[in-house]
């Protein structure tokens, strides 16, 4: 949670970071386990730009493996929801 105290070392020991705060850039490469896979939910708009809730660039050297803000979450949710919705309808069916 974005108020949670010492957010910063909380982010450290995570193996697996998922930024949803809704403020621009907040989790700096420093806040991130080296090695951790980092997920950024968040989306931002600075000076005409979208951006995440992860200063991207500065993480890249630290993150294992990190989304893009955009076109990183979306179509994984999109995806999930179909797949999910199919399984809903072979479900009723009996199929």
């Amino acid at each position: 949670h974005s108020r949670t105290r010492d957010l910063p070392a909380v982010c450290r020991r995570a193996d697996i970071l998922v930024a949803a705060t809704g403020q621009a850039r907040m989790v700096q490469a420093d806040w991130i386990k080296p090695g951790a896979a980092v997920i950024d939910v968040g989306v931002s708009e600075i000076d005409g730009e979208l951006v995440g809730d992860v200063d991207f660039e500065a993480a890249l050297g630290r993150a294992s493996l990190i989304t893009p803000s955009r076109r990183g979450i979306g179509p994984m949710t999109i995806t999930m929801l179909l797949r999910n919705t199919l399984l809903a309808y072979q479900t009723r069916k009996g199929l």
